[in-house]
């Protein structure tokens, strides 16, 4: 694989809120609701995520790719 192609397969795919392709439409309603929601599918394979909301922050579980949080 060339090296740009595995830069590649890093980049979001997904909308980490609605789960539709990232690529197709604005996603302006799921960039707004980003600002106060955390993640609720993984962005780079479009499975849901286990999210735990707690008073100082977020945590977002995918079992492929490991936990984000904000």
């Amino acid at each position: 694989m060339a090296p740009a192609d595995r830069a590649g397969a890093n980049a979001p795919r997904w909308c980490d809120r609605c789960g539709d392709e990232a690529a197709t439409g604005a996603h302006s309603a799921c960039v707004a609701a980003r600002v106060l929601e955390p993640p609720r599918y993984c962005a780079r394979c479009r499975r849901r995520m286990k999210v735990q909301v707690l008073p100082v922050g977020w945590s977002a579980v995918c079992v492929e790719h490991g936990e984000i949080r904000g």
